[in-house]
């Protein structure tokens, strides 16, 4: 007999909706040869011990690395501790950051799969550091990095976004730390959409005049870079993006609204694949690149298109609360015993978004019980008056 339960609809009341059968997605327990494909993976909480927000988190290291786990099985790879939601203030420290680090690496190296780490400069304590400083901490963090087996993602700064002053202040950084990497690193490029605070990164608030700084970036650094994830959730200015760089450096596409079309590729360029999205959806997304591998792209276009509408609801404005989603899908799904999130931000959605998150899930096959999956949304919503 199939699961029913009762769920908000647009105009308040409660309507009774049928839980659709679990897909059962193949395991695929081998990275892909057409594309890299990367999930940002989050971080679980440990919901027993105290927390006070502001202060590093309490995290269930095992349940974190038997998610890492679940995405490997479907040849999913991951970029660790590169998320600027789960980082920094009111989120992991650097310590934290480096234990994730070595846990994460390890485990991916035990199955086999992709994994890059995230470097960063959130270690700094002075309120207004020199370049020198902020170079220095880049490279702790790029040397840890490498020092666990791993390529860095050096991710954006807010302490240089700060103490830059030009473009050329932004290169001469990012020269003298991609110096230090002995493997090809990835930059990240993260917009406003995901950070208001880093109006103004490379030098300019104007997003063409920031690509040149990026592109020439990438022209000076080549030998030194795998990619650059691109976070602007613009699919023409990064089909621009990808038609200026270096042949050899790739593109991996930060768009949780348009990933289907610049994964696939025009015939001349193609992104690779870095997304907050791969963690909720990648039984789905292995089906689709395995259908790509196999030159079938009818077959990955349509998979990885019937994802985005709950890739648009999960990432919509702000985009930077779209982790609330991937924590809410994987404790639906089973991954984890609780609705709860390492930075505390778990109420920054509405029921409401969450109610379509979780039929959007649900159409997708997502969830391997849909009485648990049930039971769970049931509770949010007793939680909240809707039952």
């Amino acid at each position: 007999m199939p699961t029913i339960v009762r769920l908000p609809t647009a105009n308040g009341t409660l309507a009774d909706h049928t839980m659709h059968a679990p897909v059962e997605y193949a395991r695929h327990p081998t990275p892909f040869s057409s594309r890299t494909v990367l999930a940002a993976a989050h971080v679980v909480a440990d919901a027993r011990a105290d927390y006070q927000p502001g202060i590093a988190p309490p995290i269930d290291w095992e349940a974190t690395i038997t998610f890492r786990q679940h995405l490997f099985s479907y040849g999913i790879g991951i970029a660790e501790a590169m998320d600027t939601t789960e980082r920094g203030p009111g989120g992991l420290d650097w310590n934290q950051a480096k234990e994730l680090i070595c846990l994460g690496v390890a485990a991916a190296r035990e199955a086999g799969a992709a994994v890059v780490a995230g470097a960063g400069t959130d270690q700094l304590s002075d309120a207004a550091p020199t370049l020198d400083a902020i170079v220095d901490a880049y490279t702790e963090q790029v040397d840890w990095v490498q020092s666990q087996g791993a390529p860095a993602v050096i991710r954006a700064s807010h302490a240089l976004v700060g103490a830059a002053r030009s473009a050329d202040d932004y290169l001469e950084v990012y020269r003298r730390v991609l110096a230090h990497a002995d493997r090809p690193a990835i930059v990240h490029w993260l917009g406003t959409g995901f950070d208001p605070t880093l109006d103004g990164y490379w030098g300019h608030r104007g997003v063409e005049d920031a690509m040149d700084v990026v592109v020439t970036m990438a022209r000076d650094n080549e030998s030194r870079l795998e990619g650059i994830k691109f976070s602007l959730l613009d699919e023409e200015l990064e089909k621009e993006f990808r038609r200026r760089l270096p042949a050899s450096v790739k593109v991996f596409t930060g768009d949780d609204y348009g990933y289907t079309d610049l994964i696939l590729g025009d015939g001349a360029h193609h992104s690779h694949g870095l997304l907050g999205v791969l963690d909720p959806i990648a039984p789905a997304a292995s089906t689709a690149f395995a259908a790509l591998d196999a030159g079938n792209e009818e077959g990955f276009a349509r998979i990885m298109n019937s994802t985005i509408p709950f890739a648009v609801k999960m990432f919509e404005a702000p985009a930077d609360r779209y982790k609330v989603g991937t924590v809410f899908t994987a404790w639906l799904s089973g991954h984890q015993d609780h609705f709860r999130m390492v930075t505390g931000r778990e109420g920054l959605r509405s029921l409401q978004h969450l109610t379509e998150l979780f039929r959007l899930g649900d159409e997708l096959g997502l969830y391997p019980d849909p009485e648990l999956a049930a039971h769970r949304m049931g509770v949010v919503l007793a939680a909240g008056g809707l039952r």
